[in-house]
């Protein structure tokens, strides 16, 4: 029986959904962080899980042929980017497969699986940023992102995945923060918890935030004041305060330091205010992509273009805009009323109010309503770009209820949303038309999916 410490030697066949290197000892099915497909590595047991052990490198034998040298020093051991040492075509051709192979294992579906759309730019595209702080033993400020499997901060002065704009503030905010000798406690003991940094990737613009668990920052609006004197990009500082002793990220509040709470980016053609604490996809670039298969989703085979879409999830607007530029008719729900501000202002700074109207809700208690036709013949079709936990119970049983003509899924979750499709298909209400990954998170496990469904 193999026991923890153990040495031995496995062939890497596969990935995790988590990006862990899959092998097997003798009988035993081994997770190895770091490994990749095609390896011969010698690992070290670490401990038994229920189904499988974990391990660790404890050599490599032989390596893979898309391994290569990670663009980052710190992969080893930061939690971020698990797959920096694959091959950005290797990682492209895991994803989809994993999109396929998790529709099949939860939903037992076998729906087209289009080539995925790729990112333009594995690295420097990530437009936000929302670092854990803390203070070491030594009293030192340290910020970074989690090692893997642990809350440990692995110390970082630099992020290539990062847009350079922001990745190039980090170190001298650490500089400034270090300096001003504010308390660190990301567990809601008081003072500072997270650095939160976002750019307009079109317009350069940059917002600074800090997340803390209370106001007590002696000096805090000069500091900002000071930030805003020294970086001609820098557009606001905010505070967001998060007093909650969880791993919640941001806080229900958040005030305006210098500055102002928002910066404006360019997307689609058109222009929109991103708050501090509000939802925008991260890689600008790869959200842009998505259009064309949306537009295709929502019309493919119609026999006239629709005329009116629920946009369910609608955060600021990002989707619900450039539709409605189209022509469409938007009815957008979001329970964050700070989104719902920016949604409508945004549809404002477009001059594209007549086509859109913003509600703040809950998405499940209203969504069979919203989709009611407002005549006889078909009512709105739907758009869905729900969190990663996906659709609750009540919102699909208010789909199957009305049955909207054609339905857009999109997903940062392959699981959650073959739980939904499955559901969907199984009932007989709808086809599964097709599937199509975008590589929205290179050198991470992450994939998004836009799902398209036709009633029948």
């Amino acid at each position: 029986m193999a026991r923890a410490g153990e040495l031995g030697e496995i062939s890497i066949d596969d990935l995790s959904h988590q990006g862990e290197g899959i092998g097997r000892l003798e009988t035993e099915v081994v997770f190895v962080p770091g490994g990749l497909p095609g390896d011969r590595l010698r690992i070290r047991l670490l401990r038994r899980h229920k189904g499988h052990w974990s391990a660790e490198i404890a050599g490599i034998i032989s390596s893979s042929p898309d391994r290569r040298r990670s663009p980052c020093i710190l992969a080893d051991h930061c939690g971020g980017c698990s797959l920096q040492p694959l091959a950005d075509r290797a990682q492209a051709s895991w994803k989809a497969r994993q999109v396929s192979q998790t529709l099949q294992r939860i939903a037992g579906l076998d729906a087209p699986v289009r080539p995925i759309l790729a990112a333009g730019a594995p690295l420097g595209y990530r437009n936000r940023a929302i670092i854990p702080l803390e203070r070491s033993a030594d009293g030192w400020l340290r910020a970074g992102y989690y090692r893997r499997g642990s809350h440990r901060i692995v110390n970082l002065n630099r992020c290539p995945v990062l847009d350079g704009r922001i990745d190039g503030l980090i170190e001298l905010l650490k500089q400034d923060l270090e300096a001003s000798g504010w308390p660190v406690d990301r567990h809601g003991g008081g003072g500072l918890r997270h650095l939160a940094l976002r750019v307009g990737q079109a317009t350069g613009e940059v917002l600074i935030t800090l997340v803390a668990a209370d106001r007590d920052l002696p000096g805090l609006e000069s500091m900002a004041e000071e930030w805003m004197a020294r970086w001609p990009e820098l557009v606001g500082v905010c505070l967001n305060l998060q007093d909650q002793p969880t791993n919640r990220l941001l806080g229900e509040r958040t005030f305006t330091l210098a500055g102002r709470p928002w910066l404006e980016e360019g997307f689609a053609g058109l222009r929109y205010r991103i708050g501090a604490d509000t939802f925008f996809q991260v890689n600008t670039a790869q959200a842009e992509a998505v259009l064309p298969s949306l537009l295709e989703a929502l019309t493919e085979g119609c026999d006239h273009a629709p005329q009116e879409l629920v946009d369910a999830y609608c955060g600021i607007g990002t989707f619900s805009l450039p539709l409605a530029q189209r022509g469409w008719r938007i009815h957008g729900l979001e329970q964050h009323q700070p989104s719902v501000d920016l949604a409508r202002s945004n549809a404002a700074l477009n001059g594209l109010e007549a086509l859109v109207a913003f509600e703040c809700t809950p998405v499940a208690p209203v969504l069979a309503q919203r989709l009611q036709p407002r005549s006889e013949g078909d009512g709105p079709h739907l758009f869905m770009d729900p969190p990663r936990r996906g659709l609750e119970p009540e919102a699909l049983a208010a789909i199957e209820a009305v049955r909207p003509a054609r339905i857009a899924y999109l997903s940062c979750d392959p699981a959650t949303l073959a739980r939904d499709l499955g559901r969907l298909v199984r009932t007989g209400a709808y086809a599964l038309l097709w599937l199509q990954p975008i590589d929205f998170f290179p050198n991470t496990s992450h994939v998004e999916c836009l799902a398209a469904l036709r009633r029948l």
